[in-house]
C-alpha cells in the first residue's frame, strides 16, 4: 500500500524497481518520459547533427526553462545551465563581483562543499542565529544582527545534505533585502520537494533529486535585478538532458506541484512517525517537518564505519539509503548519520521492513 494517494501514479511512471528505494535526496528514479526524451534526442543528434538537432527544439527549450522558472521564480532569460549545482555555484562565485576577504552568512545545515568553495576563495563564513535544536534559522535574531552588521551575501541550503529541516527562506530573504544584503539559495534538496518562489537573488539547484530528471544538469538563475552583481559565463549545454530535465517539471507540474509538496510532506511525517525510538535510532528532524528527507541518529556509541555498515547491510535486504558522514554538513556536528529520503512511491510495507531491519542494528 503506498504511503501517498499520488503513489501509484509517480510509480506507473517509471519502471519496476529492483529494489526499495528511498534515496531521492540522492538521485530521484526518472520517468520512463524523461527517459525516453533523453534517447530521443541522441538519436536525433547523431541523424542531423548536435546543431541541428538543437535548433529544431529551440521552442521546447524555451518551454522548459519557462516552466523551471516557474517553480523557482525566475524568467526564463535569467536561467542558465551547468552539469550540477555545485558547477553552478563555482560558475556563480567566479562571476560574483565581491570585495577582498568578503563575508557570508550561513546556516547550520550548510552544505560542506559549498563550505570548502568559500573557504577557497577565502571568505568569511559566519553562521547565523539558531531558532531550535533543529537548525532553524531564527529570523527574528537575524533581522537584529541585520541592522548593525551587514555580510556581503546570505547563502543559505533551503534543505540541507545531512538535515530535513526546511529553512525559512522566504522570511530571511525579507529581512535581507531591507537591511540591503542579497541572499543566494541552494535548492538542490529543494526544488520538486517543497515550495520554492522565495524572491531570492539568486538560485541554483539539479535535475537529479526530487525533480527526476537525469544525471549531468544543474541550474543557475540569476534575478535582473538581483543585489549582487555576477557575470556569469556562457557554457556548454547538454541538450538532451535540458529537454529531459523538461518533461520532469512538466510531469510534476501536471501532477500538481502543491499537491506533489502536501503529499511528500505527508510521506516525510509518515517516515518519522514508523522510525523514531526504534533500536535506540533518534529522528533528527521535527516529526511535521514538510520535507521528506528524514536523517537517523545511530544509537549511542556507533562509529561511522558503523553507520556505513547498516547502510550496506540495508542494501543487502533490498533497501537503498545513504550513510550521511559528517562532511555533508559539518557546522551541525560530527555525528554520521542514516539518511532516508522516500518518494511519493514509497510503500508501508518498505517503512515497515526498514523498522524491522534497523530494530535488529539497534538495542
Amino acid at each position: 500500500m503506498y504511503c501517498s494517494e499520488l503513489g501509484e501514479q509517480w510509480h506507473a511512471a517509471r519502471v519496476e524497481p529492483a529494489l526499495g528505494h528511498l534515496d531521492s535526496a540522492s538521485a530521484g528514479r526518472s520517468s520512463s518520459g524523461v527517459i525516453a526524451t533523453l534517447h530521443q534526442h541522441l538519436i536525433r543528434e547523431a541523424e542531423t547533427g548536435s546543431y541541428v538537432a538543437s535548433d529544431e527544439r529551440a521552442a521546447d527549450l524555451h518551454e522548459g526553462r519557462r516552466a523551471l522558472g516557474s517553480l523557482i521564480g525566475h524568467r526564463p532569460e535569467e536561467i542558465s545551465f551547468r552539469d550540477s549545482a555545485r558547477a553552478a555555484l563555482r560558475g556563480l562565485l567566479n562571476g560574483m563581483k565581491l570585495p577582498i576577504s568578503p563575508t557570508v552568512w550561513v546556516a547550520k545545515n550548510e552544505f560542506g562543499p559549498n563550505l570548502d568553495e568559500f573557504e577557497r576563495r577565502d571568505y568569511a563564513v559566519r553562521t547565523m542565529p539558531e531558532a531550535d535544536v533543529y537548525g532553524h534559522v531564527d529570523v527574528d535574531s537575524l533581522e537584529n544582527m541585520l541592522q548593525f552588521e551587514q555580510p556581503d551575501f546570505i547563502h543559505v541550503c533551503h534543505i540541507g545534505s545531512a538535515s530535513g529541516v526546511v529553512q525559512p527562506v522566504a522570511q530571511i530573504v525579507e529581512v535581507a533585502h531591507a537591511a540591503g544584503v542579497p541572499v543566494v539559495v541552494d535548492m538542490a534538496q529543494a526544488v520538486g520537494h517543497v515550495p520554492t518562489v522565495t524572491g531570492a537573488d539568486v538560485v541554483y539547484g539539479t535535475s537529479r533529486k526530487w525533480l527526476t530528471g537525469p544525471r549531468g544538469v544543474g541550474f543557475l538563475a540569476v534575478r535582473d535585478d538581483s543585489r549582487v552583481e555576477v557575470a556569469i559565463e556562457s557554457s556548454e549545454s547538454f541538450i538532451a538532458g535540458q529537454l529531459a530535465l523538461s518533461t520532469a517539471v512538466a510531469e510534476f507540474l501536471a501532477m500538481g506541484q502543491q499537491h506533489a509538496y502536501r503529499e511528500l510532506a505527508a510521506v516525510g511525517r509518515m517516515t518519522r512517525e514508523r522510525l523514531h525510538g526504534i533500536g535506540s535510532w533518534e529522528v533528527m528532524e521535527p516529526i511535521d517537518e514538510p520535507s521528506a528527507l528524514v536523517t537517523l541518529a545511530p544509537p549511542p556509541g556507533w562509529r561511522p564505519a558503523d553507520v556505513l555498515a547498516a547502510r550496506d547491510r540495508l542494501l543487502e535486504l533490498g533497501l537503498l539509503v545513504t550513510a550521511a558522514d559528517s562532511w555533508r554538513a559539518p557546522l551541525a556536528g560530527e555525528q554520521s548519520l542514516l539518511r532516508v529520503s522516500p518518494h511519493l512511491d514509497v510503500r508501508r510495507e518498505q517503512l515497515d521492513q526498514l523498522a524491522t531491519a534497523i530494530r535488529t542494528m539497534g538495542y
